[in-house]
């Protein structure tokens, strides 16, 4: 979480303001805003991980009064650049101290039932690493790929029955291999061996396939079987409505 965090820290730290005002390809939000919403999640999560009973008292009220997650998130929307940077680093690094000391299978209250603090990490290394592709797409810039991307991967792949049921579709019953080779070269795999259903290539176009940031059609993976063909079109690996990824050419880079 912590190089996932400082990764993308590199990128906006020295922008100027034309820079984080710049659109991303994400919902017309700008590189400002896109840090925003990484850093208040950021914050409820630390609270959630720090201070349980706290994390209830702030959150339970958004259940009930819609507008007052935008009077929340707004107040962090809309600080300046470097005071919003300042509180980003500030709520992640209170988070990353509230995990360390946790066993992965601790439990941790969140919207809905409670998370492993395994999972918590996992999916805001996912959040961090998505929206933070949103950035360096807005920006023009390149970001290297790590093997921190087998804990995007993994939740890309252990949502595939999510990815179905959100949309109110029967979730197949055909098993699917995914093979993905990693930044350094080693080779991850899901799935039976023998599945006759397949997503192979770079671990890094699966990911983005997952966080719909990429139209499968505009990376390298070989998708093989009607069954996979279709999970990768509608691939969700984050909670919420269903969403309906870019259009093939719309976010090809």
């Amino acid at each position: 979480m912590r190089e996932e965090y400082e990764a993308l820290d590199a990128i906006v730290a020295d922008l100027d303001e034309a820079g984080w005002k710049t659109l991303t390809p994400f919902l017309g939000w700008d590189v400002h805003y896109e840090i925003s919403h990484i850093a208040y999640s950021d914050k409820i999560a630390r609270l959630a991980a720090a201070e349980p009973e706290t994390f209830k008292k702030e959150t339970e009220p958004l259940f009930v009064d819609e507008n007052l997650y935008e009077k929340n998130f707004g107040s962090v929307r809309d600080m300046s650049d470097a005071e919003l940077l300042e509180y980003w680093r500030r709520e992640r690094s209170g988070l990353v101290k509230a995990l360390e000391p946790m066993a992965p299978k601790d439990r941790l209250p969140w919207f809905g039932p409670p998370m492993s603090a395994l999972s918590f990490a996992t999916a805001r290394i996912m959040e961090t690493w998505a929206h933070g592709q949103d950035v360096v797409d807005a920006l023009g810039v390149d970001r290297t790929s790590t093997d921190r991307l087998r804990h995007v991967a993994h939740i890309g792949v252990v949502t595939f029955g999510w990815s179905h049921t959100v949309r109110g579709l029967d979730v197949p019953q055909t098993p699917v291999r995914v093979e993905l080779t990693s930044p350094s070269g080693k080779l991850w795999t899901w799935g039976p061996e023998d599945a006759s259903d397949v997503v192979r290539g770079r671990a890094e176009d699966f990911c983005l396939v997952v966080v719909q940031r990429r139209h499968v059609a505009d990376t390298s993976l070989e998708v093989k079987g009607d069954t996979a063909g279709h999970w990768m079109l509608i691939a969700q690996a984050f909670a919420g409505p269903p969403v309906i990824g870019p259009k093939p050419g719309e976010r090809a880079r």
